[in-house]
């Protein structure tokens, strides 16, 4: 497989350089975006994000062709520097050589990146009643099934992945909004860091990378003048962080960080999810997560977004 690597074209297209341009090679080298996912977990939304973001998008393609289709696409005469193919369970027996084709890919010049879309199994059901579609894996089996399969079938791939969203909670416009936030100004800097609060009777975050449960803390809402509050006020900070137990286990988070952040950096990851939950994920959690969001800014300066999922959830 030849990838995109073409050591006798004009300048801009071997050396991974649009025309006219100069500097590092590095910084212009031609980007390519592998979108899939589960049925029904938001593809062809995130599709027309990379389309409006200038991105020439392909829906549908059989991996044994996306060799090809870099090719041409960054070929000379071209003018195409970034491109995003989708590519899914619709493709049949083709989609089998999906992870061998990202494989050789990523051996070439290009910069190769892998988004994957998923969602709980209940939300995708719920999706496909609402839309009466048929799923592409349900065969004589019903919704469920279908998912279940697809999903098996998606393992390999999912553990690949660069980038991975959960949307079970997303509407459109904030799956729109997250595929922007992560992808915004993405090759200046090495690694991007979300740290998400939540609470574990709402469902952990199915696209964490790294999970704390702090649910072993004393929970600030028993004591019944702090319950209105949240972590983000003074009076339950200072209840959490006065706890004993909250000190040592601050103190161990980051020395794993230490060695997890700077060990994501060096393998490519652009990536890093860090969830941390309690019972709600209104008290403990936010604290939490707040302290360590910016212990992260200021111990690498990466950038870092703080999201508190469940924090107006009750």
């Amino acid at each position: 497989m030849s990838g995109v690597t073409h050591d006798d074209g004009p300048a801009g297209v071997g050396s991974g350089q649009p025309p006219g341009s100069s500097g590092d090679p590095d910084a212009h080298r031609p980007r390519v975006l592998i979108i899939t996912g589960l049925s029904g977990a938001g593809r062809s939304t995130a599709s027309n994000v990379f389309e409006d973001l200038g991105w020439f998008v392909i829906d549908n393609l059989p991996p044994t062709l996306i060799d090809r289709v870099t090719e041409l696409a960054f070929g000379p005469g071209s003018s195409v520097a970034k491109l995003a193919v989708v590519a899914d369970v619709r493709g049949r027996e083709f989609f089998a050589a999906l992870v061998d084709t990202i494989r050789e890919l990523r051996r070439s010049e290009a910069d190769v990146k892998v988004l994957f879309l998923d969602a709980t199994d209940e939300a995708l059901v719920r999706r496909f009643e609402e839309t009466r579609r048929r799923h592409p894996a349900a065969q004589e089996s019903g919704v469920l099934a279908g998912i279940r399969a697809e999903r098996q079938q998606l393992a390999e791939l999912r553990g690949s992945a660069d980038l991975i969203v959960d949307t079970s909670d997303l509407n459109v416009h904030e799956l729109r909004d997250r595929v922007l936030a992560l992808m915004d100004d993405a090759d200046s800097v090495p690694l991007r860091v979300e740290v998400v609060s939540f609470g574990f009777k709402h469902g952990s975050p199915r696209d964490a990378d790294l999970l704390f449960d702090v649910r072993f803390l004393p929970n600030p809402h028993w004591v019944e003048e702090l319950r209105p509050y949240s972590g983000r006020d003074a009076q339950v900070r200072d209840y959490v962080f006065d706890q004993s137990a909250t000190a040592p286990f601050i103190d161990a988070v980051q020395r794993l960080l230490e060695v997890v952040v700077p060990g994501y950096v060096a393998e490519g990851k652009r990536y890093l999810t860090i969830a941390i939950g309690c019972t709600g994920g209104r008290h403990r959690s936010v604290a939490i997560s707040d302290d360590v969001g910016a212990f992260l800014a200021d111990r690498f300066e990466l950038p870092v977004n703080v999201d508190h999922r469940d924090l107006d959830s009750g």
